[in-house]
Parts: C-alpha cells; structure tokens; sequence
C-alpha cells in the first residue's frame, strides 16, 4: 500500500492507497513541535483505526509547504512503516512545467494539484485550494502550471479578525443564513464566508479576462474548506476534495514508487 501526505501549515491531510484507489483518508493537526517517536504512534495509530498494519505500507510519498514538521513527520513515517518517504519538491522529475519565472519556489502542493487536474479534466483548469491561505492555481491541458494567485484563507482571516478585535468572539466558521446578520456570530460568519465567496468570484473573472487563448477555464475548488464557501460562489463549478491526495498518488508513481 501506499501513504500520501499532504503536510499544511495548520493541518496534515494523509491518505492510505491500495492499488489505485483510497482505501481511507483522515487529517492531523499539524505541531511541528511533536517528535518522530509521536508521529509514528499517531500514524500506526490511524492506519491500525482503519483497520491496517503499519507493515503494509510498502512505499511513502509527502508534499509540504511547513518546513518546521517534515523532517519530524518523515522520520516518523519511516519509524512507524520501515519505509523512507519520498518527497515531492520544484525540482521532482514529474510530468508538468512550472512556467513562471521562479520555478524552484513553487510550493509542492501546487504541484500536485496540477498534476491531478490535468489527469481528471484534461483541459484548461483553475484549481482553488481552500487551506491555510487560499491559492490559485492556473493550469493549462499540456501540463503548465502558469501561476495564479495567493489569499489570506478563511480561517485565518477569522483568527486574526477575532484575535485583533478584543470584543469579537471566536467563531465557528459554518453557511450564513443571511449577509445581514442578526447576532455577533453571524454578522462574522456573513463577513468571512460570503466575502470570501465573492473574493473568489472576484479573482477567478480577473483570472479568465488574463486567460491565455480563447478557451475560457473550468473552476475546481479542492481543501477542507472547499465544500464551505463552494454553493456561495458563482464561479466554483467542481468541488474536489482530495485532489491534492490524489496528485501525490500521481507523483509517487511517476517517480517509481512500487507499492
């Protein structure tokens, strides 16, 4: 089998791969601060939950944007598994071009995205990824990642709204109702969700107006919080949550994983 990491700043998404299909996903809390030792226990401890031996793992394949925790989490997949992960970076030998004019500073999880959405859409693509910042990634059908844009995410945008306004309570992020909102609650939920929606609208029509050619791109949005602010906006077409997952897959086997 193979495990697939996709290691975020806030959180870790890791999937568990039997031949080509996913036979389970789940998230971690990405704490930099925790030892191998302490991933290996909470790995084997997740892949036991789902009902499969550490043993099985015959190869491992990680994408990070949280230089703090890989090292930690790599050494612990390799405690826990026996297996030495590989992990994918800018100069990864994989089937795509980096067509911006700093290729080695593209963030791998960018990479990946690419790689699944030219795979399942086989077209022109923007993929918005909901995560610790909201990325855009502009993807031609040959396989060129053309660049895109980055946001602060949502969660993020709520932290520091309620961590710099002392009277403003932490808010679980959950669908608005209404844009006029009746208590504290959802005068926040309205502003973080709906503006991000429309931010998002916002930046995919700047994106098509720049598209290169006269094909117009779809819009797929992918990350935790992708299926959050997807049914408010109007430009979000596909919502695919584990596109990332399933770009590592796609990596690990172009570079020659077995497992």
């Amino acid at each position: 089998m193979l495990l697939v990491l996709d290691i975020g700043n806030t959180e870790i998404t890791a999937g568990l791969v039997r031949d080509d299909q996913f036979a389970a996903t789940w998230r971690m809390t990405t704490e930099p601060e925790r030892t191998p030792d302490e991933w290996a226990s909470t790995l084997s401890g997740f892949l036991l939950h789902f009902g499969h031996s550490p043993n099985e793992v015959r190869a491992a394949c990680l994408a990070s944007v949280a230089p703090a925790a890989t090292r930690s989490v790599a050494d612990g997949v390799a405690a826990a598994t026996g297996v030495q992960p590989e992990q994918v970076t800018a100069r990864s030998r994989l089937p795509v071009t980096l067509d911006v004019d700093e290729p080695l500073t593209v963030g791998a999880d960018r990479i990946v995205n690419v790689l699944a959405a030219v795979a399942r859409y086989q077209a022109d693509v923007v993929v918005v990824d909901f995560g610790t910042a909201t990325t855009f990634d502009c993807i031609l059908a040959d396989g060129r990642f053309i660049g895109g844009a980055i946001m602060p995410g949502l969660r993020t945008s709520a932290d520091q709204l309620t961590r710099r306004a002392a009277k403003l309570p932490a808010t679980e992020l959950a669908r608005p109702e209404r844009a006029i909102g009746r208590r504290t609650e959802e005068c926040i939920q309205a502003g973080v969700l709906f503006g991000a929606a429309d931010a998002v609208d916002g930046m995919v029509g700047r994106i098509r107006r720049e598209w290169p050619g006269t094909m117009q791109p779809r819009c797929v949005a992918t990350g935790g919080l992708a299926t959050l602010v997807a049914p408010l906006s109007s430009t979000i077409e596909l919502v695919e949550p584990g596109l990332t997952l399933d770009g590592l897959r796609l990596a690990a086997g172009a570079l020659g994983l077995r497992w």
